[in-house]
């Protein structure tokens, strides 16, 4: 018994004619008599009573009425699969960073669910190193923040550069310069996230290339939360320009010279193949974010 037989059944039922369900279906007479013969042999029963005009038999009519919701539920199925091959529907997992969970990925999320409305999307927001840890355990499908250390397990496909300025109290004494060198920052009271963020980790790295820098610091774990202790004078802090967008009430901001201390950001994965839905959002995240002009 399959899909076709059944189709052939109702075409049967819907003309009261087996010439007229063949000519329907684009079939010989004799293969929908064949099938239906075969059909009754497999179930046991006599569907139709073949008289002048063809009529169920009381076994055909339950048949009937069941099939009809059989071949309902297998055409959906088909239809799902087809698009599941197409990844028009699934289940995708990301893990995102901040700024980019919260300042990029809501427009262009509700873009990508307009055009996929069967795809379920689901979000894990968190730092860099734990995000690592969620792709290498099967736990998300990929993730878009800074690039994996050299020789870990994972890929890293650059989008775009997250360019950062300095946020200073305007009564700050480094408000007075039109832009900072990181050689400034000694004696000041830096704003920084914690230890084991990729950027507190590449800043690091700048000021020891400079040699001794004197730096007062204070540890603030969130970069949403360091807007806020700027505005209330605790010191400066080095943030994505995308944030301050509106600028905290009394501060400024004021480009970095002398060191890039922008961070280069991009899509992480695993080298296992990613699920057909999976794919969709990630080939549409890369033309969305490649080169994005930030």
């Amino acid at each position: 018994m399959d899909i076709k037989t059944l189709k052939t059944l109702h075409m049967i039922v819907k003309y009261g004619s087996f010439h007229q369900a063949a000519e329907e279906l684009n079939y010989a007479q004799s293969t929908v008599t064949m099938q239906i013969q075969k059909l009754e042999v497999d179930l046991g029963v006599q569907l139709l009573d073949r008289g002048k005009k063809i009529r169920l038999t009381e076994a055909g009519q339950l048949f009937y009425e069941e099939s009809l919701e059989i071949v309902k539920r297998m055409e959906r199925l088909q239809t799902n699969l087809s698009q599941l091959q197409l990844g028009e529907v699934g289940s995708v997992r990301i893990g995102l960073t901040e700024p980019t969970a919260s300042y990029r990925l809501p427009l262009l999320l509700k873009e990508f669910m307009t055009m996929y409305p069967r795809i379920r999307v689901s979000l894990e927001i968190a730092s860099t190193p734990a995000l690592f840890e969620s792709l290498l355990h099967g736990n998300i499908d990929f993730a878009c923040g800074s690039a994996p250390e050299v020789g870990t397990d994972l890929y890293f496909h650059p989008l775009f550069s997250e360019r950062f300025v300095a946020l200073i109290p305007e009564e700050h004494p480094l408000s007075q310069y039109e832009e900072l060198e990181p050689s400034l920052f000694q004696r000041h009271r830096l704003l920084i996230t914690s230890a084991t963020c990729p950027y507190r980790r590449k800043l690091e790295m700048i000021l020891q290339e400079l040699g001794h820098i004197d730096l007062d610091t204070m540890e603030i774990g969130s970069i949403t939360a360091l807007k806020t202790y700027v505005e209330n004078g605790f010191g400066f802090s080095l943030l994505p320009e995308i944030v301050l967008d509106p600028l905290p009430r009394g501060t400024k901001s004021l480009p970095v010279s002398g060191a890039s201390i922008d961070m280069l950001t991009g899509l992480i994965y695993k080298s296992a193949p990613l699920s057909y839905a999976s794919g969709q959002f990630f080939r549409f995240l890369k033309e969305k974010l490649t080169s994005l002009d930030v």
